[in-house]
């Protein structure tokens, strides 16, 4: 593999390869005012929660690596102790781009990208009107992370106030990722749209004991047809199948017709993998481990 020594890498190619590999990351679309009143917005996406209870997310205004300049939401931020953080949505991802732009420190991005300012209850910077989640944050601690181009402040924003646009709430009133359909990014000019087809759900229960990877036969450990992900999903079932189980399952015709061929295993697991592809977990389990015992 590739070494990469932060020690020895210019920053700013350390900074595309650790921006590249950490993604893709939330953009926390700050919002602030400067002692004056005068507004900025400005997108990082040095971003995500941290807890829930107390509320609090995490951004980083970071120091520019061509002049080692400080950005104009730390300087209102370092003021007022306040921010809203909207999130971002596909639907104002262009104009979100734009308000990465250095404009004048005079001049508004509201204005310069065309999103509308809305007073905010808590605070004193404005929200996004177009964002579907805006959250009203006290800024509680700034901690200087170096003094160099490069170099991070991590803002530590506590939540007061959230508001949710209705529209992307399902009939559980919960946030439904399709209807949020956020954007995420990804190092250089990539970014990755969070719904459709790149939404996959993934249940695995965290509370109760699955049976790991090292209780599955060495056969299914060993397999050229199960990827990871594959026996990763037997690997987060909570048990295995019985005796009584396996040897009932060995009995159907089309079981045995497979334990009788030559290429029994690669077969048996073609089965599981067809099973696990249908999300019928406990007989592609079956079928991984019935090989074994007969």
């Amino acid at each position: 593999m590739k070494i990469v020594d932060p020690e020895k890498t210019a920053t700013r190619d350390f900074h595309q390869y650790l921006l590249g590999a950490v993604a893709p990351r939330p953009i926390a679309f700050a919002s602030t005012v400067d002692e004056n009143g005068n507004p900025n917005l400005a997108p990082y996406s040095f971003f995500n929660a941290f807890s829930s209870n107390p509320p609090v997310l995490v951004f980083s205004s970071n120091r520019r690596v061509a002049d080692n300049t400080t950005k104009d939401t730390l300087h209102n931020i370092e003021k007022t102790k306040e921010v809203v953080i909207n999130v971002v949505s596909h639907s104002i991802v262009r104009q979100m781009a734009v308000a990465s732009i250095s404009f004048p420190t005079e001049d508004s991005e509201f204005d310069k990208t065309g999103l509308t300012p809305l007073p905010s209850d808590l605070v004193k910077p404005f929200r996004v009107k177009e964002s579907p989640v805006q959250m009203e944050c006290k800024v509680s601690e700034i901690i200087p992370l170096g003094e160099h181009g490069g170099a991070g402040h991590l803002i530590i924003c506590n939540v007061v106030r959230m508001h949710v646009d209705e529209k992307v709430l399902d009939k559980n009133n919960r946030i439904d990722p399709h209807k949020i359909d956020l954007m995420g990014r990804m190092g250089r000019a990539y970014y990755v749209r969070a719904s459709g087809d790149a939404i996959q759900t993934i249940v695995q229960s965290v509370m109760e004991v699955s049976i790991g990877y090292d209780s599955l036969p060495k056969s299914v450990q060993t397999s050229r047809v199960l990827t990871g992900n594959d026996i990763g999903q037997l690997a987060g079932m909570l048990k295995l199948p019985t005796n009584e189980e396996i040897e009932k399952f060995a009995s159907k015709s089309v079981v045995e017709d497979l334990l009788e061929d030559k290429n029994s295993m690669e077969l048996l697991h073609i089965a599981a993998k067809e099973a696990l592809e249908h999300g019928r977990l406990e007989e592609a389990l079956l079928w991984a481990v019935v090989g074994e015992e007969y």
